[in-house]
């Protein structure tokens, strides 16, 4: 593997922790090596990987941008990411805040009703 794909490794793992890693490696297959090779240098290993700005920025950013584009599946696993990345409960909340003004405020709704789910989830598990 590459160096920006250690990197990138690290990093997710560092944001999404080694339990959603390690399932997510369980489930690779012949279908999807490329494309998990390819997140693990792109998305993690350069965008993450970056010091331009924090990953509580990054958070946020990302948070905001799935809602607006209305990817919301993966905005739970972003939500639990938040407790390793130092992104708030408040700075959630302005994110979406962002996504109502400049997307639209359905889905800014379905963003906060899935992060509010996914914090009570946290919450009950102990994982706040």
């Amino acid at each position: 593997m590459t160096d920006r794909y250690e990197k990138g490794m690290r990093i997710r793992r560092a944001v999404l922790g080694d339990a959603h890693v390690d399932r997510a490696e369980a489930a690779r297959d012949d279908l999807d090596d490329a494309f998990q090779t390819l997140i693990a240098e792109s998305a993690w290993g350069t965008v993450w990987a970056s010091d331009g700005i924090s990953l509580r920025e990054r958070s946020m950013l990302t948070l905001a941008l799935l809602a607006a584009t209305g990817n919301f599946d993966e905005i739970p696993m972003h939500i639990r990411a938040t407790a390793r990345t130092g992104a708030s409960k408040r700075d959630v909340i302005e994110a979406f805040q962002h996504v109502a003004i400049y997307a639209g405020v359905p889905r800014a709704n379905q963003a906060l009703r899935l992060a509010r789910e996914t914090f009570a989830e946290m919450e009950e598990s102990g994982h706040e």
